[in-house]
C-alpha cells in the first residue's frame, strides 16, 4: 500500500507539471523552454477521452528529431503520454515558440540504447530511474511531420 506522502508528492509533481505546461503556452514558449533542462510541449489525444493531453517534458534532438524518454520518475507503469501515443501516434510539440505536427515511434534494439545513451549524457536522472524500476523505460522519437 503506498503511503500518504508519496500521493501527496505525485499530487504536487501533477500540479508543478500542469503549471508549468500552462505557463509555457500561455507565454508563447518564452517561459518554461529550459526548466535545468531543455523542455518541449508534447499534447497528445488521450486515447480514452479522446481530449486533448499536454505534457511538459525533456528532449534532446537527434538528426531533426525530437527524443523524450517515459521515465515517469521511476514509476511501476509508462506515463500516460506514452501510452496515448501507442494508441495514436500522431501529436503536436512546441519547442520555444515553434509548434510542429510529429508521429511518434517507439526506438528499439541498437537504436535505443544509441539514443539512450545520449539521453543519459544530457539527464542522468534517467539512469537513476532505470535502476529504480523493473521496466525498461521507453525512449519516444518525434518526427516532424512534413
Amino acid at each position: 500500500m503506498a503511503s500518504p506522502l508519496k500521493h501527496l508528492r505525485a499530487r504536487l509533481l501533477r500540479a508543478v507539471f500542469k503549471t508549468h505546461a500552462a505557463i509555457y503556452a500561455w507565454s508563447d514558449g518564452r517561459i518554461g523552454g529550459r526548466f535545468g533542462l531543455p523542455m518541449l510541449l508534447l499534447t497528445t489525444t488521450g486515447r480514452k477521452s479522446g481530449l486533448p493531453r499536454t505534457t511538459p517534458l525533456v528532449y534532446f534532438e537527434d538528426a531533426g528529431r525530437y527524443v523524450v524518454v517515459g521515465s515517469d520518475g521511476a514509476a511501476r507503469r509508462n506515463p500516460q503520454w506514452h501510452q496515448n501515443l501507442l494508441a495514436n501516434p500522431l501529436g503536436r510539440i512546441q519547442v520555444d515558440r515553434a509548434k510542429t505536427r510529429v508521429r511518434a515511434s517507439v526506438a528499439e534494439g541498437a537504436e535505443r540504447e544509441r539514443l539512450w545513451a545520449i539521453g543519459g549524457r544530457i539527464n542522468p536522472m534517467w539512469h537513476r530511474y532505470q535502476t529504480r524500476t523493473q521496466r525498461q523505460i521507453p525512449v519516444v522519437v518525434l518526427t516532424p511531420e512534413r
